[in-house]
C-alpha cells in the first residue's frame, strides 16, 4: 500500500495546543468494527464501555526533561538539543538544530553551569553522538535546565509552560526514560481508574519508553519498507500473568495506545501468551497484520502519514479509520497529543 492512501486534511485550528483544564474532559468517539459504526461519547464515560473481567493495560513511562538550549563555542550561536537515548554513562544519542553547524569535534556550553557538551559522531539518520563533560552530571542538568520535549506542532508564543511538566505525563508515569508522552494515557484520572475498578475491571502497567521511533515520520511511499526504530519495553511477571489470566476468563485486553499496543503485540508468544521480560521492539504494524493480543483500542488523533495512523488503520480497517477521521475534522474534534481520542472495539 501507498502512504498516501493514510492523507487526510485538518485544519490547524483543530490541533490543540494547550490541554483541558480536566484530563477526562476530552471527547471521545467510539469505533465498532463488528457493525462498522460510531458514537459520540466523552472520555469519562470509558467505563460505562468496559465489561467485568476485562483488562485496560496503560503504558506508566515517565517524560524526562529531554530538551536543552545551549550555545555553541566559541560563537555562542543558539543550539537546540532534543535528547534522544542513553547510550552509555554521559554519551547521549541526540537530534540538534542546527545540525549543519554541529560537525564532530563541536562543542556545546548550556549557560553558566559549567557543563558542556561535545560532538562525538554523525549518523546517517541525523543524529548525534554527544558526550557531556563539565562541574554536573546529565541528571542535574537536565533537572536545572531541561525542558518538556513537547511534540513541535504544539506552537505558542511562550513555548514550554511549567503546567506541562505536569500534564504531559499520564497519572501513572513512574518509570523514567520517554522523549515523548504516551498520549491515549493522558486523559485518565485517578477518578476514572477508580471507576474501572468498581466495575471489576483490571488496570495493568506496563513500560514502553516512548523514543525517535514512535513519532519519526514516514519516509518511504511503500509502507511496507517502513521500519519503526526500536524502543525498549518491559512486562512484569505480575502483569502478565493478569493480562492472561484475564483472557483465559474471557475477558479483553484493551490497549491504551499504540505504545502499549506495540510492546503487548511484541511480547505474545505462538500460544497467545503474554510473555513477561525486558527488550527492545522495532515491531511495525501495517494494515494485513494480524493482532493476536489486543482486543480493543483507545488512541488520540494521529498525523497524517504516520506510523501511528498506519496501526490504527491495521486495528479498525483503512476506510473505516479514515472516514472516522473525517468525521472528527467536520464535528471539530480536537487532534493530537493533548486533544480527543478515540475508543476502537
Amino acid at each position: 500500500m501507498l502512504l498516501s492512501d493514510f492523507d487526510y486534511k485538518l485544519p490547524e485550528e483543530l490541533i490543540a495546543q494547550q490541554p483541558l483544564e480536566q484530563r477526562d474532559d476530552s471527547r471521545m468517539l467510539i469505533l465498532n468494527r463488528a457493525d462498522q459504526t460510531r458514537e459520540d461519547s466523552r472520555f469519562d464515560l470509558l467505563p460505562e464501555h468496559i465489561h467485568s473481567g476485562d483488562v485496560v493495560v496503560v503504558n506508566n513511562t515517565q517524560v524526562f526533561p529531554a530538551r536543552l538550549i545551549g550555545q555553541r563555542d566559541p560563537s555562542g550561536g543558539r543550539v537546540e538539543v532534543l535528547l534522544v537515548r542513553e547510550v552509555e554513562c554521559a554519551s547521549w544519542e541526540a537530534l540538534v538544530r542546527p545540525a549543519h553547524r554541529l560537525k564532530t569535534g563541536a562543542r556545546i556550553r548550556f549557560g553558566d553551569s559549567g557543563s558542556w557538551a561535545e560532538v562525538m559522531e554523525s549518523s546517517a539518520a541525523g543524529f548525534r553522538l554527544l558526550t557531556f563533560g563539565g562541574d554536573r552530571s546529565v541528571d542535574s542538568l537536565l533537572h536545572e535546565q531541561g525542558q518538556t520535549p513537547l511534540p513541535p506542532y504544539i506552537r505558542r508564543p511562550v513555548g514550554t509552560s511549567v503546567e506541562d511538566r505536569e500534564r504531559y505525563q499520564t497519572v501513572f508515569a513512574r518509570e523514567r526514560g520517554a522523549i515523548a508522552a504516551p498520549t491515549a494515557g493522558l486523559h485518565f484520572t485517578s477518578e476514572v481508574v477508580e471507576a474501572l475498578r468498581s466495575r471489576q475491571a483490571s488496570v495493568v502497567e506496563i513500560t514502553l519508553h516512548v523514543g525517535y521511533g514512535t513519532f519519526e515520520p514516514v519516509r518511504v511511499e511503500h509502507i511496507e519498507e517502513h521500519r519503526v526504530a526500536p524502543e525498549f519495553f518491559r512486562i512484569s511477571e505480575e502483569a502478565a500473568t493478569a493480562i492472561n489470566e484475564s483472557r483465559e476468563r474471557g475477558g479483553r485486553i484493551i490497549a491504551v495506545g499504540t505504545t502499549t499496543t506495540r510492546a503487548l503485540e511484541s511480547a505474545v508468544n505462538a500460544d497467545g501468551l503474554i510473555e513477561a521480560g525486558a527488550r527492545e521492539t522495532g515491531l511495525t504494524i501495517t494494515p494485513g497484520y494480524r493482532f493476536r493480543a489486543t482486543d480493543a483500542l483507545l488512541t488520540n488523533f494521529h498525523l497524517p502519514r504516520s506510523s501511528l495512523l498506519l496501526l490504527v488503520s491495521a486495528f479498525a480497517g483503512r476506510e473505516f479509520t479514515l472516514e472516522a477521521y473525517r468525521y472528527a475534522v467536520a464535528a471539530r474534534f480536537r487532534f493530537y497529543s493533548y486533544g480527543d481520542c478515540m475508543f476502537v472495539i
